[in-house]
């Protein structure tokens, strides 16, 4: 099923690769499984699709996840600063805690 999803996702990419959406969903589909991909497409939605909002929170706990703690911080206080610029309160509030929680799991 995740196979055919992806398929399905790439073919999304190569017909229409202005849509940071597939990117996202793909990235999504490859974190449990296949950090290294993960990764590579939420830093290229985070390069290329700055202003895609969904990237950061879960862009930002992965980078968390693989222990790199820098680039985690920055993506969570970047993402936060978006959520403040485009007035998206709930995800606003969802970073500000995931933030908060990043700071008190490193802080341990």
């Amino acid at each position: 099923m995740q196979a055919e999803r992806i398929k399905f996702l790439l073919e999304q990419i190569n017909s229409d690769p202005s849509e940071p959406f597939n990117y996202y969903a793909l990235a999504i589909e490859y974190k449990d499984n296949q950090r290294d991909k993960a990764l590579e497409f939420f830093k290229k939605l985070l390069l290329e699709f700055p202003d895609y909002l969904p990237t950061y929170y879960h862009a930002a706990a992965l980078f968390f996840e693989i222990g790199n703690h820098v680039e985690a911080e920055n993506t969570y206080k970047l993402g936060i600063e978006l959520a403040e610029k485009l007035k998206k309160e709930k995800t606003l509030r969802e970073l500000k805690s995931a933030y908060q929680m990043f700071l008190d799991e490193i802080d341990e």
